[in-house]
């Protein structure tokens, strides 16, 4: 039966739009003979099966009639079910690889896969098919690749190396290298309001010199380029055409009129959005037209960790909310009682569906008409057009109708993700939710409520596998985030659109539209970063498909379980609260179930990837934080699992982005004090996101100076080295207040000499001028040189002729092999302690440090394979102990 007793769920659409949509993804990844050949052969095996099927009907026809006895022709019999779905599902098949065959033919198409291949320079005209964005760096630091901008478009002219010209339509990726923006920092994705992608649309006349991230679709470029193979041979591009970003573009051709209304449009939502809060400012327009340009890294990942990133793309939901306020509740839309704003001012129905025809061409124009956006209205619409008329039995046909018509449109999408995780969402709330919304109200749980739990757990209960194929994770509170964000979404994205429409006609109003937009849209961020920064919010999974098909299983496997928990509400209660602890992990609990943290910790390195962020302890939860590490997240998590609150000094050791780019999960939700840096800002752009970040917290910025002394609680230390020159210990030792300010930095301490890189060998880059401290906790010793590199190390053992032996050193640059013996031998470490990431490029640890380590006696851990690090004890009791070990778990003794 159907939803709501309606009778069996018409299935017939189902296998010939799976069969499409298998067949192209196999393949539009082949070639275009391959293709054509798969799409003949099924279209000849549905014609045969056709025609087989058709005779034997005949021939039972006319037996029939030359029966004895026979006195009435026999009535005609329909075709059989069974065979009728064989020809539908060869004839999807034979359409799917017609389709894939042409696509493939474009790709192949014309003389620039040759020239791609041979590496040739060729000037092109060509056409832009989408919005331009900027890669991020898989791998922070220094050595990261800077970001480039990447555009999709279509080459229509190409000229190459010996003159000969061509018209062609063959699709392109061109990669932007080196285009000067103050975006390359940590915060690359927040950008300037005139930066933005639809700016073109208010500068008509900028033809001449637009920035690359400025064009908007159907612009037409010429450009001198270098030509490379795509990245992979199943790829939709025929070729790769790298452009130098020093020069602007050379604008041939305005985009098409479509094109710069949505830009005004888009251009309009961000003017009225530029003066709210950091976050509404980069969610408000990826709310309403999925422009997520100016999302900062931090609350990106944030999104990811609690499966909200479907709020942030174009879907189905955004058209479904504004139909649903032009229309009223779905299942009244054809009564008497309907309501909405049409029954409201008195529109008949067919105005009123005219009326969302018009919405629904609006959507698709402003967010785009690209193929993600289309199939987004089409999911949208077959959502409202099946519930409004109460056929839910129409519900999965015609999603299958879409899918069928869309893959067939761009066979590209059966191997889009997106479009995978897109059609199983709506599959999900089209016919388990109702489902499992009417046995949670049969259980007496409110009907909202039961409707908001049944779409959120059966939409994550479908997308769950495939999102672990992606990241190899799973989030433990993607369902409790996506029914807290359901909260604020609907007005969001009301105001959202209102203040779209509104800015091209009066900016003022739609400043006041987005203001009042901004306060659900901090709702919901502020969900996001508190549900990513739980402890326990994700879970490590095995990737790839194998990974996905387990985590099915499980899932199926929770499913049937809980179904028959919820006859126990008690049962349920427990278990809620289990998971609720499993999530949050308060330390206390987390101590006596997990061993971690240990008791009587000094010292932690967390756990953060390549990078570095280490802890120590000042007190019952305040601790001095020495760098951030690369990510938000995982510096947040590790400092709520260590319960601090109370951060009375951040110390940034140098300004590369695996040192800095976590401080915002550093500075969120606690108390901060100072934050204190190098004096050198280099990378000039890591050290503006520093201070954009610090103003936006509140929190104050020193400099810190060779020779200065500090001490909070059980914890002092004295900094020996910045780079810059080095000071002589002061006679007197500044304390850090109770109320968690430090005193300090170039005002509060005064330097006596100016060594520290006189002698020519301290060097001139960022890791030189890192703030290197000696710190003292409980009579445990710790040297931590940054990220020194020998020229410095030999400069700062020269400078510091008295410098004592260390029990602890973290050991500088992640371990890498470029380090001063010298210095080795002098701190002499009991424990050698190495921030790095897994399987990192750099080949961190370099082998020939850790041999050198160990062979001095020092016992070696590595957050890369032993995870965050906890040092405990003192004297002959020092001991360091690491994450998931437990509190009798393997224990490294000096």
């Amino acid at each position: 039966m159907g939803p709501g007793g309606e009778g069996p769920t018409d299935l017939r659409l189902v296998p010939p739009a799976a069969a499409a949509w298998a067949t192209a993804a196999i393949t539009v990844g082949t070639s275009t003979a391959w293709a054509a050949v798969v799409g003949a052969v099924a279209l000849a095996a549905a014609v045969l099966l056709a025609a087989v099927s058709l005779l034997r009907r005949r021939a039972r026809s006319e037996s029939a009639e030359h029966r004895p006895g026979h006195l009435s022709p026999a009535p005609r019999r329909a075709p059989n079910l069974r065979t009728a779905t064989v020809v539908a599902v060869l004839l999807g098949t034979a359409a799917a690889g017609a389709s894939a065959a042409l696509h493939r033919a474009e790709v192949e198409q014309g003389p620039l896969p040759d020239l791609a291949s041979r590496y040739a320079t060729v000037t092109a005209e060509l056409e832009v098919v989408a919005d331009p964005r900027r890669s991020r760096p898989r791998t922070p630091g220094p050595g990261a690749l800077p970001p480039s901008v990447l555009v999709e478009a279509e080459v229509t002219r190409l000229t190459g190396p010996d003159g000969s010209v061509t018209a062609t339509r063959t699709p392109v990726l061109v990669v932007v290298r080196g285009e000067p923006t103050a975006a390359d920092s940590p915060a690359a994705a927040r950008k300037a309001p005139s930066t933005a992608p639809d700016a073109q649309a208010a500068a008509p006349h900028a033809r001449s010199s637009p920035s690359w991230t400025d064009l908007l679709p159907s612009t037409r470029l010429r450009v001198r380029a270098g030509t490379a193979p795509p990245f992979t041979g199943s790829e939709r591009s025929a070729a790769v055409l790298r452009v130098s970003g020093e020069e602007p573009p050379i604008v041939v051709g305005e985009p098409s009129g479509v094109q710069r209304l949505a830009g005004r449009l888009r251009a309009g939502l961000k003017e009225a959005t530029d003066g709210l809060p950091a976050d509404a400012r980069a969610l408000l327009p990826g709310l309403v037209v999925g422009d997520t340009s100016r999302l900062p890294p931090d609350l990106d990942a944030a999104f990811r960790a609690t499966d909200l990133t479907h709020l942030l793309a174009v879907s189905g939901s955004n058209l479904t909310i504004v139909l649903v306020l032009l229309i009223g509740p779905p299942g009244l839309a054809m009564r008497a009682e309907r309501r909405g704003i049409a029954a409201r001012v008195g529109l008949s129905l067919r105005t009123t569906a005219l009326l969302g025809g018009a919405l629904t061409i609006g959507f698709v124009i402003v967010c785009r008409p690209d193929p993600s956006v289309v199939r987004a209205a089409a999911c949208g619409a077959v959502v409202l057009l099946a519930i409004a008329t109460g056929r839910r039995r129409a519900l999965l046909p015609a999603l299958a109708a879409v899918v069928l018509v869309l893959v067939l449109y761009d066979p590209w999408l059966s191997r889009s993700y997106g479009f995978l995780l897109s059609v199983l969402a709506t599959g999900a709330l089209l016919t388990l939710a109702p489902r499992w919304a009417a046995a949670l109200r049969r259980r007496g749980v409110p009907a909202r409520l039961a409707e908001a739990l049944a779409a959120a757990t059966a939409a994550q209960a479908v997308c769950a596998p495939v999102v672990a194929v992606l990241a190899a994770r799973v989030s433990l509170v993607a369902v409790p985030c996506n029914l807290l964000a359901e909260l604020a979404v609907a007005p969001a994205t009301v105001l959202g659109f209102a203040a779209l429409a509104a800015a091209p006609l009066v900016m003022p109003v739609a400043k006041g539209l987005a203001w009042c937009a901004s306060w659900p849209v901090g709702w919901i961020a502020e969900v996001a970063r508190t549900g990513a920064a739980l402890p326990g919010a994700e879970v490590d999974w095995p990737g790839g498909w194998r990974g996905g098909l387990l985590l099915a299983v499980g899932t199926v496997l929770v499913l049937w379980v809980g179904r028959r928990l919820l006859r126990h509400p008690a049962l349920v209660l427990v278990c809620v609260l289990l998971l609720a602890l499993t999530v949050v992990r308060p330390p206390p609990l987390s101590r006596i179930i997990a061993g971690w943290p240990p008791p009587g910790w000094r010292f932690v390195m967390c756990d953060v990837g390549q990078g570095d962020a280490t802890v120590l302890r000042a007190g019952t939860g305040t601790a001095v934080v020495v760098d951030a590490g690369p990510d938000p997240l995982l510096v947040d998590r590790c400092l709520r699992t260590l319960g601090i609150t109370r951060i009375p000094m951040v110390l940034l050791t140098h300004f590369h982005a695996d040192h800095v780019a976590g401080l915002p999960g550093v500075l969120r939700g606690r108390e901060v004090g100072v934050i204190q840096t190098t004096g050198l800002r280099e990378p000039a752009g890591q050290a503006a996101f520093v201070r954009r970040r610090a103003a936006e917290f509140r929190v104050p910025v020193s400099e810190a100076v060779a020779g200065e002394r500090r001490r909070t609680g059980e914890l002092s230390w004295e900094v020996l080295w910045t780079g810059s020159g080095l000071g002589t210990p002061h006679d007197h030792v500044d304390a850090v207040g109770s109320g968690g300010d430090v005193p300090g930095g170039s005002g509060s301490a005064t330097s006596d000499a100016s060594g520290g890189g006189s002698d020519g060998e301290s060097g001139s880059g960022a890791n030189d001028a890192s703030v290197t401290l000696l710190a003292r906790i409980a009579g445990v010793t710790l040297f931590l040189p940054g990220d020194l590199e020998p020229p410095a190390q030999r400069a700062l053992l020269r400078s510091q002729p008295g410098l004592p032996r260390a029990d602890v050193l973290k050991v500088a640059h992640h371990g890498s092999a470029h380090q001063d013996p010298g210095l080795l031998a002098r701190v002499s470490p009991r424990l050698a302690l190495i921030s790095c990431g897994a399987d990192n490029s750099y080949g961190h640890p370099a082998p020939r440090t850790l041999s050198v380590l160990r062979e001095s006696g020092a016992a070696v851990l590595r957050t890369d394979r032993d995870g965050a690090v906890a040092v405990t004890g003192e004297g002959d009791e020092l001991q360091a102990l690491h994450e998931g070990s437990g509190a009798a778990g393997e224990v490294q003794r000096s």
